[in-house]
């Protein structure tokens, strides 16, 4: 009887201790998980197309004598910026001078020797007429006028020529732009042979970048620059994290490189603060499309199946709806919804792991300030 007893009791004890069990798995079952959340809000999405890309001058020029002679003098100092046109350097102009004055005197009597022949012809012509002469003597004379006018002609080119050396004895900078390190110093012999020259001018203002983007992204550059529309391209440092500057695209390369599949493209910046340097890697991001009012949401807020993406809407009852959606744009940290979602709907970003369509949510109180949504209270 004792032994019954005491079964009795201990079934007793272990149906309560199972119902206890039961409804603490209950409890637990209907507990909400603890989700952070965002807004879908109405935005803009700016479509970029990118590629890496090399600082290229405009213009770079090695700056050489065109005259051989003694270098007298240097006006410019290493790293300046000059302008076009400015005094670099002097080549001593005493030489030149000397042959200036001698094609000069050259002229001066070959000229003299022209017009003496030439009245000596009007004589012959009028010999002739009163026929004193023979017309060979005319012809002859006649011939010989011809031959001084061809001498004026030699000597008026060696001339310009004496005076074209001259002014290259001053040589001056060709283009605007900062001045390298100098290759000679005064008292040298400038050549017009040498192969280093004498500095190099590296052009600055404006600057350009060389960057390739892929074929496929050329028809739909190409259809915005055929519109006549300026196509904004903006400089950003080879870590792609500080925007250096912004300019626009100039022109597109006549040819796809058929080992890359890659197009060459150039763009031009004013350069004004001189953030560009020659040779410099910077990755290039060409603004494509401006998109006006699109539905984006966070990145983390998107889901993806086997064959669609999808996303967990909070509803008015605080029980999440799993969401089919269409994305498109991706820019930074946010998505272009396209379709499936609306704006000002609540999306999960953050313990979407845990969730079903019709599970139950909430938001910590510390987490609300994100959301702009006022957080659920505990049952």
């Amino acid at each position: 009887m004792l032994l019954v007893f005491l079964t009795g009791a201990g079934f007793m004890y272990f149906s309560k201790a199972a119902k206890s069990s039961k409804e603490h798995k209950n409890a637990n079952a209907v507990k909400p998980i603890p989700v952070i959340t965002a807004v879908a809000k109405t935005d803009e999405i700016r479509v970029y197309l990118s590629g890496l890309g090399t600082v290229t001058p405009l213009a770079t020029v090695i700056v050489k004598s065109r005259v051989d002679g003694e270098i007298i003098k240097i006006h410019f100092k290493e790293g300046q910026m000059v302008k076009r046109g400015d005094l670099l350097v002097e080549v001593d102009p005493r030489p030149y001078e000397a042959a200036l004055m001698q094609a000069q005197g050259q002229l001066m009597r070959d000229q003299a020797l022209l017009t003496d022949a030439r009245l000596n012809l009007a004589r012959y012509q009028t010999l002739l007429k009163q026929d004193s002469i023979a017309s060979q003597q005319v012809d002859t004379q006649q011939a010989l006028v011809r031959q001084y006018q061809g001498s004026v002609k030699i000597d008026e080119g060696l001339l310009a020529t004496a005076k074209l050396n001259l002014v290259y004895t001053k040589i001056k900078a060709p283009v605007s732009g900062r001045i390298g390190l100098r290759q000679i110093d005064v008292g040298n012999i400038a050549r017009a042979s040498d192969v280093n020259g004498l500095a190099i001018i590296t052009q600055l203002q404006p600057m350009s970048v060389l960057f390739s983007l892929p074929e496929d992204d050329i028809p739909k550059l190409m259809k915005k620059m055929n519109s006549g529309k300026k196509i904004t391209v903006n400089a950003f440092d080879r870590a792609y994290q500080e925007k250096i500057t912004s300019g626009f695209l100039q022109t597109i390369d006549n040819q796809i490189d058929p080992t890359t599949g890659m197009v060459r493209l150039r763009a031009e910046f004013t350069n004004e603060d001189l953030s560009l340097f020659p040779s410099q890697f910077v990755n290039a991001q060409v603004l494509l499309e401006n998109k006006l009012n699109v539905v984006t949401i966070p990145n983390s807020a998107i889901q993806y199946g086997k064959t669609n993406s999808y996303t967990f809407v909070v509803g008015p009852d605080h029980k999440v709806d799993q969401r089919d959606i269409v994305v498109g744009t991706v820019q930074g940290n946010n998505t272009e919804v396209i379709s499936g979602l609306a704006s000002n709907e609540m999306v999960v970003i953050d313990g979407a792991d845990k969730l079903r369509a019709g599970t139950a949510v909430e938001i910590p109180a510390n987490k609300a300030n994100f959301l702009s949504v006022t957080p659920m209270k505990k049952p």
